[in-house]
């Protein structure tokens, strides 16, 4: 697999496509006046706990209040050896009052109608190491499996350990230099001790700790993922990223590349129609099949069709080649609009167990490539495939979308013809409940001209009801569903 990175850099945003084998994978999208939070670190206020829920909300200055449950409040006893500790259980009630402060990490942006979800378990990291000031030892991770590695890395951070903070070394150290794990334990101390220093100034207008920005954040969680090649359109933010790499990820500094081309960088690899295709319902499949993929808050649900294809065999092995051509753009689709939560799959029904298997089979290796943790249930008994994906960020829709002002999100409008004997009954309504000489109805084009044209007879049959007059006006501003009945 070869990997590429091209960042488009503007004063409003940054934007990162992640490039495999020449197709897009991944898109991330951070601007300026929307950049996440997941990382800061606060020092929040207790505005109200709720016994009932076990949680609590905090002000950290953000537009919503953000979310504390007790789950979440670090509460340890350590005990006499001072290596080992237990759980305490937990009350919020106990944990925490109105009028509190207390430093809090953001593990969850804000998501529709919800704030920031917090943690009190606070961790800061870095290329090799994670900070945990609220620990007092030093670990590795499971994923470091050589035994001589796993002790080396431990004797290198040990020392840096003490009664208030502590380190797990990650994967990516496993054949690291001492000097660069060393240099990563200082950095993060020193970082720690600023974050300090700006609680004890009882700093509540900033955070106390912001994370890197996206085009940093992105190269940092790549690294070690095949990457051949990072471009990037902005000069300062070359210059800045090539700084970053050369203290904290030299063996990348090389792959990074400054982009002066004329053509727009997101033009390379058809980035842009990429993503706009990515904002549509239907997925088209290069068989002639395709998917259907609709979002909402509750889960997102796919549905795969066989279109046009019909294939060269019986039925049967036509709807197992679409499915089996569908799991490989379900992974890239939901990788790509970073769609996470349930996820229904309705596959196209088959009847031969061995295909059911197979499907599955193919939707777990190409899920696979996927860094986000997800899970792939079988087939239930209705024959769909229930799927999770963490949700880690916005979806696509989200960051570059709105809710539809006309629909109010439901997707689809009031025909003309409803909207016409809408406002026909609201007429008769009017008129017993109020004393007029005649109507004025003000519609959409559309609706008026149905009004004046289609649905004539039933106005004029209303008039002759009625006893008075009506008038339809178009008003060029309304929408579709939108009017106004008028009495004069």
């Amino acid at each position: 697999m070869s990997g590429e990175l091209l960042i488009n850099v503007t004063p409003s945003e940054t934007r990162v496509a992640l490039i495999e084998n020449g197709t897009l994978q991944e898109v991330h999208i951070e601007r300026n006046g929307k950049r996440g939070i997941v990382g800061n670190i606060y020092l929040g206020k207790i505005i109200r706990v709720l016994p009932g829920m076990q949680a609590a909300f905090v002000d950290i200055n953000l537009e919503k209040a953000a979310f504390l449950h007790a789950s979440d409040i670090r509460t340890r006893l350590i005990t006499a050896d001072k290596n080992d500790s237990e759980d305490v259980e937990k009350d919020i009630r106990t944990l925490v009052h109105e009028g509190q402060h207390l430093m809090v990490q953001v593990v969850k942006d804000p998501l529709g109608t919800k704030g920031a979800r917090l943690t009190t378990d606070i961790t800061i990291a870095s290329r090799y190491l994670v900070m945990m000031p609220n620990a007092n030892h030093a670990g590795v991770s499971q994923r470091i499996e050589d035994g001589g590695e796993r002790n080396r890395l431990k004797s290198i951070v040990t020392p840096y350990c003490d009664e208030q903070s502590g380190f797990i070394v990650r994967t990516a150290a496993e054949g690291a230099g001492d000097e660069e794990v060393r240099h990563d334990a200082e950095f993060l101390r020193r970082v720690w001790n600023k974050v300090a220093e700006r609680k004890k100034r009882k700093q509540t207008k900033m955070p106390l700790y912001q994370d890197l920005d996206l085009a940093v954040r992105v190269i940092r969680d790549f690294v070690g993922g095949g990457l051949e090649r990072i471009r990037v359109d902005s000069k300062l933010s070359f210059e800045e990223i090539k700084e970053f790499t050369q203290e904290f990820v030299p063996e990348m500094s090389s792959i990074i590349e400054y982009y002066p081309g004329e053509r727009p960088i997101f033009d390379l690899f058809d980035v842009e129609n990429e993503i706009q295709r990515a904002l549509q319902r239907k997925v088209e499949l290069k068989s002639g099949g395709y998917l259907i993929i609709d979002q909402t808050e509750a889960m997102t649900t796919i549905d795969i069709n066989t279109g046009a294809f019909v294939g060269h065999r019986n039925l049967e092995q036509t709807i197992f080649n679409t499915n089996i051509e569908a799991t490989q753009a379900i992974a890239r689709q939901l990788r790509l609009r970073n769609l996470g939560g349930i996820i229904i799959v309705d596959f196209i029904d088959m009847s031969n167990p061995e295909h059911k298997k197979r499907v599955l089979n193919s939707l777990e290796l190409a899920m696979s490539k996927d860094k986000v943790k997800y899970s792939v249930s079988g087939f239930s008994s209705l024959g769909l495939v229930e799927m999770t994906r963490k949700r880690t960020r916005e979806s696509l829709e989200h960051v570059l979308c709105s809710q539809c002002p006309v629909c109010d999100g439901r997707g689809n409008m009031k025909t003309v013809e409803t909207v016409c004997f809408e406002i026909l009954r609201e007429i008769v309504r009017v008129n017993r409940a109020y004393d007029a000489d005649k109507f004025i109805v003000y519609a959409s084009p559309a609706v008026s001209e149905s009004l004046n044209e289609d649905e004539y007879h039933h106005l004029a049959e209303l008039e002759v009801f009625i006893g008075k007059q009506i008038k339809v006006k178009s008003e060029a501003l309304y929408n579709q569903e939108q009017f106004d009945v008028v009495m004069m």
